[in-house]
């Protein structure tokens, strides 16, 4: 079982530099995605009286949110590996990949990352960042099932193409798969609860514009999906022989 493989890592890996280098990575990742997905919503609002909430609105975010994953995961991929996202991170933490104590300093640098694009947009804007908020009729759990399902998908995806040993060298392959599921998501969920798959996604606005109903379903949907996607390849698709271990000096 993959859960036999997690790592607590050492409390010194926090000052390693290649876990700082990592964690800053992970951080301008994160502002370039949120600036980019969050003021493509934020701009069709402006420029639409109907605004996000219209079938233009949904394809507008998915493109936008798809275009700007490709660009942030491929620039991180050689540096953190691109994760751009704490549900990610920690679908890596159960399948072994990344330790406790690093994984904190992704989620701290994403979490950041999407404050500072969100501050950055609403004073560039004058804007409110909208946070993400259910749709009418759509129940909590409702939503948090389609958290769970979506983040599922990306979460396997990037299994399949970023993490599996056996994956080759499929060079731009991954960021393009990883921002294609992620905008196919968007369209199957954008119109029940936002389609978010990213905690720190949702976070930014939600800090910035203060904003915190139904919050948690942003969390747990897709810490769910995320373990769930691990568990899952890891158990039935990465064989052990070819299982990439963490470096001995990172535990």
């Amino acid at each position: 079982m993959p859960i036999s493989r997690i790592a607590f890592g050492s409390p010194a890996e926090a000052s390693q530099p290649d876990a700082l280098k990592a964690a800053f990575a992970e951080f301008f990742s994160m502002l370039i995605f949120v600036f980019a997905g969050e003021g493509s919503g934020m701009a069709f609002n402006k420029l639409s009286s109907g605004g996000a909430a219209t079938p233009s609105g949904l394809v507008a975010a998915s493109l936008a949110h798809g275009f700007a994953l490709f660009v942030a995961v491929s620039v991180g991929a050689n540096i953190s590996g691109g994760h751009v996202n704490p549900a990610v991170t920690f679908g890596a933490f159960v399948g072994g990949h990344i330790s406790f104590i690093r994984s904190i300093l992704y989620w701290i640098a994403q979490l950041f990352g999407s404050v500072v694009a969100c501050l950055l947009l609403r004073f560039s804007t004058g804007m409110e960042t909208p946070a993400f908020a259910l749709s009418s009729g759509v129940g909590t759990w409702n939503a948090v099932v389609f958290e769970i399902v979506m983040t599922f998908g990306l979460v396997y995806t990037v299994y399949a193409t970023a993490v599996d040993p056996k994956k080759g060298n499929i060079g731009i392959i991954a960021p393009l798969a990883i921002g294609f599921i992620v905008a196919a998501n968007i369209l199957a969920g954008g119109a029940f609860d936002g389609g978010s798959m990213n905690p720190a996604v949702s976070f930014g606005p939600a800090v910035v514009s203060w904003t915190w109903d139904n919050h948690w379903v942003y969390w747990l949907g897709p810490f769910i999906g995320a373990g769930i996607a691990a568990i899952v390849y890891e158990t039935f698709f990465m064989s052990p022989s070819t299982h990439e271990p963490l470096p001995s000096a990172d535990f």
